[in-house]
């Protein structure tokens, strides 16, 4: 009887396996590059299907070295096939500094997530970011996805505009935040400096040696405003879990706040947690409501 039950599930296996291999065949090639708008190609050994967009349209340099897009400056994105949907979609975009939100905003829209944004050079001309992304579902939301995030690169670079210097809106002068406004809106006291103010609130995570880290050990949501009650600027920073992501990025994005920065800073803390920096423009108030409404999205607000 065990020899007959380790045949079955021998065989078993295998057909699952099989099945396996033989869905990572089905994904279209075809259809995946007439959706996109670009020519891939198919690894047969890891079933994925991958297609590519060289910067040829941006002049790069490097440390005073022009790099040509084989060198890290290709935008992909690649395609499997799924296990709970019919497709998953992994890749990166090359994105200059102006193009990072509108693109960013782009993608969550389509139904894509976004899962990091950084630099992978020093002293490059124009600034270079990458943002990658990710998703699960028909291999045309997918493919339909990446190819409105490429076309909103096509229409920012499409007027042969040169890339911006700054974010544009009016310029900030020093000034004094009204503290006890953001105090009101934030529900809590504030620091203040200057004429600036400071918000923080605190999340636990247990690193490895198990000590917890928290408020004071940078495990925190924090924004800082400079300027004056009608024109304002807020950067700072966002602690998420992953689950958290994709709601607090969408929520920042819908309120105007460009993310400047999507990674970790920390490993193999419990829970894991992920950090976004993000910067504003306009009235405090209404900046202070913006990042409000995304920390909403976390757990400790549900």
């Amino acid at each position: 009887m065990k020899i007959s039950v380790r045949i079955i599930l021998t065989s078993f296996a295998f057909v699952a396996l099989n099945f396996c291999a033989q869905a990572a065949q089905t994904l279209d090639g075809a259809k995946i590059d007439q959706l996109t708008g670009l020519k891939g190609k198919m690894n047969d050994k890891e079933g994925v299907y991958k297609v590519s967009q060289p910067r040829n349209d941006i002049k790069v340099t490097v440390d005073g070295l022009q790099m040509p897009p084989f060198m890290g400056l290709t935008s992909w994105a690649a395609f499997v096939s799924g296990k709970t949907k019919e497709a998953m979609v992994m890749g990166d975009l090359v994105l200059m500094q102006d193009e990072v939100n509108p693109v960013m905003s782009t993608a969550l829209e389509s139904g894509l997530e976004v899962t990091a944004l950084h630099n992978h050079f020093f002293y490059d001309e124009p600034k270079v970011y990458f943002m990658h992304i990710g998703g699960e579902g028909s291999v045309d939301e997918l493919a339909r996805g990446v190819k409105s995030a490429l076309d909103k690169v096509k229409e920012i670079r499409g007027t042969g505009s040169m890339v911006a210097k700054g974010f544009g809106g009016p310029q900030i002068r020093s000034g004094t935040i009204n503290a006890g406004t953001l105090d009101g809106i934030f529900g809590i006291k504030g620091d203040t400096n200057n004429g600036m103010y400071k918000a923080v609130f605190g999340r636990l995570a247990k690193m490895p040696c198990g000590c917890e880290a928290g408020k004071e050990m940078g495990v925190n949501t924090w924004a800082a405003f400079m300027g004056g009650d009608d024109a304002a600027i807020v950067d700072g920073d966002f602690v998420v879990k992953e689950t958290e992501l994709q709601d607090v990025l969408k929520s920042l994005r819908q309120s105007g706040i460009n993310i400047v920065a999507i990674h970790h800073h920390m490993a193999e803390e419990n829970p894991r947690y992920l950090f976004l920096h993000y910067w504003g423009k306009g009235k405090a108030g209404d900046l202070a409501q913006a990042v409000k409404t995304a920390h909403a999205k976390t757990a400790e607000q549900k």
